[in-house]
């Protein structure tokens, strides 16, 4: 269903200044640009500059929206208001999968048509739109018969926040994968040589908690941000620069629509994680037929260095390991098995040849065991070879009968890589295979245009663990709270060979992860992710019981609750698909009583399978209590969870009225 109602409204002129706002639905959120009135009655803006409040405060002050261009005069300088509208919309879309069965889409909007007044009078749109959750604007650059193309040096949009805390994302430079851990800083000791990704979390001092990030982004770079210096406690934004010329970060072609730049909103940070409000701003869905796209849980056999036991071969990167995997996939209910890094040659060329295999692969052989074992096959491959060899090679894996690709290390957001996202999904769509983008920025919503996107890395995830200890419990739990607000996160959790932080030890083959069982188990509720690994090796997994959670938890929802928690502390989330609902509670290295009030589980009675930590769970972290209890929504658990502990439940409907 879709209600748009549109007013057209005319401008009346004073000798005083002119405000253009928009308020939110609720009321609480309000975006406003101040214009200066002329004698000849032609409202001219100096400067593009704005202003949000959030209950009445101000959260964004006076804070300029400008760009820097290559032998032209930079854009956001003396420009008129010619006309300006608002509308309503409210659509209601039912979604292939999600955190949430239908996206609302409810908000107000302000289109503000500006134009320069000195040469070269370039013509502009301003949109604005305002959600519960959030403000999101973003230009146009209107086509202009005496300029072709636009040669972008960088944008320079402020976000000129009151003091807080920031919980910043630092990053080396443009060339990067988006993994390290946050760093908590006020924001007046913010470093101005280092790059922050986003999605920002900042907590201001006056209270609201506020995150920047973008959505849309197409054709142009990716947004990172820095400390404003012309404010204390401001931000700016600096875009990726061309690989072929960082003198310049995009070369554009008007009419021509920018991202959006978002500013979430909110009391508490774990209520944006209900929100849809990137996929809100995403292009529509550009695909018809969605029947063949997938989501599920897939072995891997990268993670655990190909660890084969209790068999007569050695794992490595050779036909028979697969088959194990396979084998393993398919006792556990798995939907597939994720053929990693190893698998290709080189074919009559020096280059590495995506469409070949090593001596020791038997693909053919593979993708059959594993389509008798109803086991689909998922390929790793390097986006160079990706970007020079998918007219040949994705029509080849559509043939063999792949099921999806895992596109890794391109380590950036330029706009050739923007580009090559789409592009790769594009493609990859015509010949019905999914994609999994590792190496990657942070999700713009592209997965709801092109939804083979199934998720993403952009996160320093569970791999982390095979050579360092930056992931660990308290990184743990502060990525619910930052970078997943952009969307889903292929952070592979899964180990079973677990420590704790005094016996862990990083290594490549059998690698442990930091913290319990129970955690583990947990983050395939918390964490969003349409595919979703199973990284340990095949007999770390037999005769454990947890493994029969990971058998039952879905990868896609119908609804997703925040419950309590706090940032880098813990967490509790459920989601729900169908009538059975999902618990993921976890801890950082502090242990953690809680008492969770199921008031979500409405009228049904449930039997609740719980996973929590065992006793002594905090020296023996592989300890898994299991439990059953009938609860209603009337009922509350306590639950007690371990130095990096955490609790998985499934409730399953025993009696509805």
């Amino acid at each position: 269903m879709r209600i748009i109602i549109l007013f057209s409204l005319l401008i009346f002129y004073s000798a005083a200044m002119t405000s253009y706002t928009i308020t939110s639905p609720d009321g609480n959120l309000k975006f406003m640009i101040t214009t200066q009135d002329t004698s000849n009655k032609i409202d001219i803006i100096n400067f593009i500059k704005y202003n949000i409040t959030y209950d009445s405060k101000i959260i964004i002050g006076n804070s300029a929206m400008r760009f820097q261009l290559q032998n032209l005069p930079e854009i956001g300088n003396q420009l008129t208001v010619e006309d300006w509208e608002k509308r309503e919309i409210n659509e209601r879309i039912e979604l292939f999968y999600g955190k949430s069965k239908y996206l609302h889409n409810f908000c107000n909007e302000l289109k503000l048509l500006l134009r320069e007044a000195k040469p070269p009078y370039r013509k502009f749109t301003l949109i604005v739109r305002a959600y519960n959750e959030g403000i999101a604007f973003r230009w146009r650059f209107e086509k202009v018969s005496e300029i072709e193309k636009i040669f972008l040096r960088d944008e320079q949009t402020q976000f000129n926040f009151p003091a807080g805390i920031a919980y910043a994302l630092h990053l080396k430079n443009f060339r990067t994968p988006y993994e390290n851990n946050y760093k908590i800083l006020p924001t007046t000791k913010l470093p101005y040589d280092q790059l922050m990704g986003c999605p920002l979390l900042i907590h201001l001092n006056s209270g609201p908690w506020v995150v920047v990030t973008e959505a849309n982004l197409h054709n142009y770079p990716g947004m990172y941000l820095l400390p404003n210096p012309d404010e204390q406690t401001g931000l700016i934004s600096k875009l990726a620069p061309l690989l072929g010329d960082s003198t310049l970060s995009a070369i554009i072609y008007p009419p021509f629509d920018l991202p959006w730049r978002v500013i979430m909103v909110t009391d508490h940070p774990g209520k944006l994680i209900e929100s849809n409000i990137i996929s809100n701003l995403a292009h529509p869905c550009k695909l018809n037929n969605l029947s063949w796209i997938r989501p599920g849980k897939t072995a891997w056999d990268w993670w655990s260095d190909r660890v084969v036991e209790g068999r007569n071969f050695q794992g490595g990167m050779n036909t028979p390991t697969m088959k194990y995997y396979i084998d393993f996939a398919a006792d556990a209910g798995l939907e597939y098995m994720l053929v990693d890094a190893g698998w290709y040659g080189k074919h009559d060329t020096p280059e590495e040849d995506i469409t070949t295999t090593i001596a020791e692969i038997d693909m053919p052989e593979i993708l059959r065991y594993g389509a008798n074992k109803n086991v689909g096959i998922w390929l790793w491959v390097n986006w160079e070879c990706v970007r020079d060899q998918m007219d040949k090679a994705f029509p080849l894996y559509e043939k063999w009968g792949v099921k999806g690709i895992k596109v890794d290390y391109m380590n950036g957001d330029s706009q050739e890589i923007v580009n090559f996202y789409w592009e790769v999904c594009k493609k990859a769509a015509e010949y019905h295979l999914m994609v999994n983008l590792h190496g990657a920025y942070k999700p713009t919503g592209l997965r709801h245009t092109y939804p083979n996107l199934l998720t993403r890395e952009g996160v320093l995830g569970l791999e982390w663990s095979k050579w360092s200890k930056q992931c660990n419990p308290d990184h743990e739990l502060t990525i619910p709270y930052t970078r997943m607000l952009a969307g889903p996160m292929d952070f592979t959790p899964g180990a079973f060979q677990v420590a704790t932080q005094d016996n862990f030890k990083a290594q490549i083959t059998r690698p442990m992860a930091m913290g319990t069982i129970a955690h583990q188990l947990a983050m395939y509720v918390v964490y969003e992710s349409p595919l979703q690994m199973l990284v340990d090796h095949p007999a770390s997994y037999f005769g454990k019981p947890g493994l029969n959670f990971l058998k039952d938890v879905p990868t896609v929802w119908d609804e997703t609750k925040f419950i309590m928690g706090e940032i880098g502390d813990y967490i509790v989330l459920v989601r729900r698909q169908g009538n059975d609902w999902y618990l993921g509670a976890m801890t950082d290295w502090d242990p953690r009583q809680i008492v969770i009030p199921l008031d979500f589980l409405g009228s049904r009675i449930y039997m609740a399978h719980i996973y929590m930590d065992g006793a002594e769970a905090d020296q023996f972290p592989s300890r898994l209590e299991v439990l059953l209890r009938e609860v209603s929504a009337q009922d509350s658990l306590q639950i007690l969870m371990a130095p990096g502990g955490g609790c998985a439940i499934k409730f399953e409907p025993t009696w509805s009225p």
